[in-house]
Formats: structure tokens, sequence, C-alpha cells
């Protein structure tokens, strides 16, 4: 019986290291990860960001607004492993340097305002609302849920009934509806519900929701990129991100709701997101796309705890910091390196971190 108590030990004790040494592999990268951002990529002198690490690749500009949704993101994960931490504080004041009062609604264009007058992508907007309500829901702080209130009002601008519903990606563009438009808006339309039971948040999540559903998803499962309109012709590239925020769509209808269906197509998109994207080892190679990805797989795992479904993405994450990193620690398969390539990875290794798997 000692022998065999002895044995119970030896195994819980290998586990627990294992589990320590996971730990401190991901804290390690977080931490140069981060670094090498704001050594490489921030302009401390007027708080902006740099497209990439090469200054004549960034012709003096500094980055578009979607890197800085992939930083921000990774801010709130960042602060979530650490809470005495402000991570999210810098890169919105970033952030707030894109902000664009244009009528009919205010929102945030796709360059620094005062270097051009750019468009506004609703996308962009919707994945800033996403990190703000994950950030507001950890720490209740008031202006995170006021500017995902006003970039709410902004997305309802890109919303009419053409083709049956859903949003447009760009404003002023109206030739096609895309997922990448559609299920972030749900993402964000949810998370105000849940945090203040208003009824016409939920009610635009489940309208919209139902419209992908019907227009954009494939036979295989997974969602084609957008549909043109008025002729209702699909694009039929697939994309990592589309099945994450559909994906992490479902679960959060199920948690709010309580109808299984929901649960259930949150499983079948992830039963075939992970048979069409992982193949021969591998995700495709945008990180920032494999990080919205994770996203729903973390928010299944909430639900039905099954590890064995984000192991792919494990093991992802780990052949990307093994075989695609420079001498400088720098991600990425390119020579030049993006600072969202930097921020994915980043966000990549602290929900990890987070979720204490192994």
């Amino acid at each position: 019986m000692k022998k065999i108590i002895s044995t119970i030990y030896l195994c819980l004790a290998i586990v627990s290291a294992a589990t320590a040494q996971t730990s401190a592999n991901y804290k390690n990268r977080i931490a140069i990860i981060n670094k090498n951002i704001y050594d490489r990529f921030y302009d401390e002198k007027v708080n902006l960001y740099f497209e990439t690490n090469d200054s004549a690749a960034n012709k003096g500009n500094h980055s578009f607004l979607w890197p800085l949704c992939a930083m921000v993101q990774a801010a709130n994960e960042m602060e979530a492993g650490n809470p005495s931490k402000n991570y999210i504080t810098p890169v919105m004041k970033a952030i707030d340097q894109y902000y664009s009062a244009k009528p009919p609604v205010p929102g945030y264009q796709a360059m620094v305002a005062r270097e051009k007058v750019d468009s506004r992508f609703y996308d962009d907007n919707e994945w800033i609302a996403i990190a703000l309500m994950d950030a507001y829901a950890r720490n209740y702080k008031k202006e995170y849920l006021e500017t995902s209130q006003m970039i709410y009002r902004f997305l309802l601008s890109g919303h009419d009934k053409v083709g049956g519903g859903g949003f447009y990606w760009v404003e002023g563009d109206k030739k096609g509806k895309n997922t990448c438009s559609n299920g972030p808006a749900i993402l964000v339309a949810l998370q105000l519900y849940q945090a203040t039971h208003q009824k016409a948040y939920l009610d635009t999540a489940i309208v919209t929701y139902n419209w992908a559903k019907e227009h954009l998803l494939s036979l295989n499962g997974v969602y084609y990129d957008a549909i043109r309109v008025p002729s209702m012709k699909v694009d039929s590239a697939y994309y990592t991100y589309n099945a994450g925020t559909m994906l992490q769509s479902g679960v959060l209808l199920y948690n709010i709701t309580h109808d299984k269906k929901y649960l259930h197509d949150a499983q079948n998109v992830a039963k075939a997101a992970e048979k069409h994207f992982y193949r021969n080892g591998r995700l495709p190679g945008n990180y920032w796309f494999n990080a919205v990805l994770l996203r729903g797989y973390i928010e299944l795992y909430k639900v039905d705890k099954n590890k064995a479904q984000l192991q792919f993405m494990i093991d992802d994450a780990n052949r990307t910091w093994a075989q695609e990193k420079d001498d400088q620690n720098l991600l990425g398969p390119k020579k030049v390196k993006s600072l969202i390539d930097q921020a994915a990875m980043l966000e990549i290794y602290s929900r990890l971190d987070n979720l204490k798997l192994n």
C-alpha cells in the first residue's frame, strides 16, 4: 500500500512540476514579447506605435488602427493575469488619437486622426469594444463601458436591410457584408447585454447571428468571408478569425439563453474549424486571426471542459515560438516583423497562461 501511495505522490509531483514549467515558459515569452514591443515598435514621444520594426517600411507613418486592436486585447489578457498592472492605459492613449467625430456618429478611423483623414472600419471598432468589455467584466471601469456603447452606436450606422440584414465592413462601402464585421458585432452586443441587461443588445445579437448563420455558414461547417450585396454572391475564402467569432458567439448565446441549439452550433464550428484549418501540424500563418480563433475555443472550454479540443492550438502556439522567431525573439516568418504578429502572440500566450491547463 505504501508503494502505491508513493507512486501516486510521485505522479502528482511530476504533473505539478510540468504545470509550473509550462506556466514559467508562458510568462517568460510574455515578458520577452512585451519588452520587444515597447523597445522596437513604440514611439514614446507621442504615445503611438509603429506598424513594423523597419523604419523604411513604415515610411514615417505610425501604425494603422488594426494592430492596436490586437494590442488592447493582449493588454487585457496581461492585466487579467496581473491585476495590479495597468497595460491597457498606454494602448488606449494611442487608440484615442484615432478618434473621429465625423457624422453621423463618432468612431475610430484607420490612421492617426491628426496625420490623415481615413476610412472607419466597423470591425476595427468592434475589436476595441470587445477588449474593453472584457476588461469591464473584470474592473467595471465606467469609461470602458461608455466607449463600447459609443462604438455600438457607430456600428448601427453600418447596418441595413439590404441582403436581409447584417453589418457592412467599412463605412461608406456598401458592396458587401463580411463575417469579420458581423461576428464581432454579435460579441459586442452580447457583452453589452451582459453588462447592462438591456434587451435591445440581445435582440441585435440574435438577429445578426441568425443572419450570419443563414448567409455565411458553409457546408463544411466553417464560415465564408463575405457576401456581396445586392447580388448575394458569396466570397468563399475561409479565415480562422471568422470561425472564432461565430464559435464564441454561439457559446455566449448559450450562456445567456440556455438554448442548447447555440451550444451545438458552437461545438459544430469547433470541430469543423480544427478539421479545416489545422493541416500538417500547423494553423494558417496569420497569428492574430488564430488568436481570435483561440478565444472561441477557450469560451467553449469554459462550458464543456474539453481540454483535448484546445490541444492543437496549444501545439501551434508552441511550434510558433520554436520555429518562427528570430535571434532577437521577434516573431513572424518574414524578415521585417510586424506589431500585429507580436501582439497576437502576446495575447495567445497570456490566454494560455491564464487558463492554467496543464
